[in-house]
């Protein structure tokens, strides 16, 4: 089995194993302006064919699949919808800003690898620069049940001014941390099992340090079951990062490195995060999505 890309109308790449689409990356969306337009990888496939993310909710109609966002980056909004305020819960703001697609740099497939890079511009609701990043995704054939996603940025502060990085939870709301890399699972995986390196749980796992996380859940109609984990590399800032999860409400995961401290991002200062995604069939059981968290590790290059 090999990697394959489909390029499709200066908007979306498309990695296919076989005949078998796995990843669509939508790098120009078209998302409405109080969402936060962002690039986004929506859908996401097991090498057995089932949807493992889910795409606009009704209850969180930001949530996109996996994307990097980014609630409170500064005065600025790059996660969507309403912005956090201690005392009122959550305000509309004019807020709500961009990460436009420039230019793609590479793209490229061979054999069991498929990789693109492109950068970005973020902008302000009014139009203004903040963000200047350039973005990798690598994707990897692992074996015949899983495939891994390597997801790398590096982001230049040109806003003129610190940008404080933070969260909810920053701001004042307890236990509400998100930010960084945000998986939304399908609606079936919802009461699933979250699992750290310590152990297993659900909503009682949230705000735990761990170098990685994953969460097992089960597929309506087929009732396979399937497993996501996410690693966070030994290098980024604040590893080992607190972790925003849920199953009890919905399905989701995400190394918040600004869960309960803000990041000061200075003025013309280069920040680079890179995390390894494991998507495999199958419920490994404990000791096995050990197991996919290593290989996770391996596509990181870190020991």
């Amino acid at each position: 089995m090999t990697l394959e890309v489909d390029h499709k109308l200066d908007r979306e790449v498309t990695v296919s194993a076989g005949d078998l689409p796995i990843a669509t990356y939508v790098y120009r969306p078209d998302t409405v302006r109080l969402e936060s337009p962002k690039p986004y990888l929506h859908p996401l496939r097991t090498l057995a064919g089932d949807l493992v993310t889910l795409f606009r909710p009704h209850d969180h109609v930001w949530h996109k699949g996996i994307a990097w966002s980014l609630p409170h980056l500064g005065e600025h909004n790059f996660w969507g919808g309403p912005t956090y305020v201690h005392g009122q819960f959550y305000v509309q703001r004019e807020n709500n800003g961009s990460a436009l697609h420039r230019r793609m740099t590479s793209l490229t497939a061979d054999g069991d690898t498929a990789a693109l890079t492109h950068e970005l511009d973020w902008r302000s609701q009014q139009g203004d620069p903040v963000v200047d990043e350039t973005r990798a995704l690598t994707f990897s054939l692992i074996d015949g049940s899983s495939w891994a996603l390597r997801f790398e940025t590096r982001m230049t502060n040109v806003s003129g001014a610190t940008l404080h990085i933070g969260s909810p939870t920053t701001k004042g709301r307890e236990n509400a941390g998100y930010g960084g890399l945000f998986w939304r699972g399908p609606r079936s995986f919802t009461n699933g099992i979250a699992q750290s390196p310590d152990g297993i749980g659900a909503d009682d796992l949230r705000g735990t340090r761990a170098e990685w996380f994953a969460y097992r859940g089960k597929h309506d109609e087929t009732g396979r079951a399937s497993t996501i984990v996410m690693v966070d590399d030994t290098r980024n800032p604040r590893h080992p990062p607190q972790w925003f999860t849920r199953s009890e409400q919905f399905a989701c995961l995400c190394p918040a490195p600004f869960f309960s401290e803000e990041l000061p991002f200075e003025a013309g200062g280069t920040l680079t995060f890179r995390y390894a995604v494991v998507i495999a069939s199958g419920d490994h059981g404990d000791e096995g999505t050990h197991k996919l968290a290593d290989r996770g590790r391996t596509l990181l290059g870190t020991p």
